[in-house]
């Protein structure tokens, strides 16, 4: 399932930096606006993992996953 999220971008000098607005930490700084976008989505997804990852080992050996829309 593809989701969306709000990147915040803005050229600064010589550089792109943008952030992730739903997700703190995810944020990343490169010379071109594409290479930033990319840069954004490869990030993005590394943090969604490790966040899955920390969820499911804080959780233990007996949970239940449930799809929560909002």
């Amino acid at each position: 399932m593809l989701k969306e999220y709000t990147a915040i971008i803005k050229q600064d000098g010589d550089w792109w930096i943008g952030w992730i607005e739903e997700i703190p930490g995810v944020n990343c700084q490169e010379p071109s606006h594409d290479e930033l976008i990319d840069s954004l989505k490869v990030t993005l997804r590394e943090a969604l993992e490790l966040n899955r990852m920390d969820a499911i080992a804080a959780a233990g050996r007996s949970f239940k996953e449930v799809t929560i829309s909002v």
